[in-house]
């Protein structure tokens, strides 16, 4: 039987719904053709003239600058191209070795309640992390996933190391989601040394592979694929 905080962190359809549409890419999308794309499937989406949608995809290295990002927080500007977006948040790093998943569903056919929507993306990827054993958390005072990294001497105020291994970044127009998550499979960890990432300098950024597992995104792929079903229902392939 479900619990009722396992409820809460669901974004459900209607019975009867159909699936959300399932598209993986292979080899690195740029960004602005990604952005277009989004776009498209928004409107139609919001028009009812297509199904819900998440895209997997990885793209080049980049930065990407969120409505709330601090100009201090790009520490190298001329490193990779920067992206302006209109998604919530600072800055954050997109390359190979990410997975990056952007997630266009309608939040009328569900619940219209932005906090319950983070929540639930929270929770796909902390059920993905918990597939393989890893321990994912939610912290209160900052966006995105976090893990505990006990091996490493504390911080100054005596709290034990942690770093990020997802980030989270959304936009809503007429209640279709756009933007979506990103989970550190293997990137290259120094990519993420020219921003600030997220505009929180006291942890560090870490990935699957750094914490000693020996993934693919393809083998992600499939784990993310059920913790979305379990969070917001049936997926179809296209």
């Amino acid at each position: 039987m479900m619990l009722r905080q396992d409820l809460e962190r669901t974004m459900l359809p209607p019975a009867g719904a159909p699936p959300v549409r399932w598209r993986v890419s292979n080899g690195q999308v740029p960004y602005d053709e990604a952005v277009s794309l989004m776009e498209a499937e928004v409107a139609s989406i919001a028009a009812g003239e297509a199904d819900e949608l998440v895209w997997l995809l990885e793209h080049p290295p980049l930065y990407t600058a969120g409505t709330s990002a601090e100009s201090g927080d790009l520490i190298q500007p001329d490193r990779f191209p920067v992206f302006q977006t209109g998604r919530g948040g600072e800055y954050t790093y997109h390359g190979p070795g990410q997975r990056v998943a952007y997630v266009m569903v309608d939040l009328k056919r569900r619940r219209q309640d932005v906090r319950a929507y983070v929540a639930a993306l929270e929770e796909v990827i902390i059920r993905t992390l918990d597939a393989m054993n890893v321990k994912g958390e939610r912290r209160e005072d900052r966006v995105g996933v976090w893990v505990q990294r006990p091996e490493r001497p504390p911080l100054p105020d005596g709290s034990v190391a942690e770093d990020k291994i997802a980030a989270l970044g959304i936009r809503i127009r007429k209640w279709v989601t756009f933007h979506g998550l990103s989970i550190n499979v293997d990137p290259d960890l120094d990519h993420f040394s020219g921003i600030v990432p997220c505009g929180i300098s006291a942890y560090g950024v870490t990935s699957l592979v750094d914490l000693g597992l020996l993934v693919s995104l393809s083998d992600v792929d499939v784990l993310l694929r059920q913790a979305f079903e379990e969070v917001f229902g049936a997926t179809v392939a296209v």
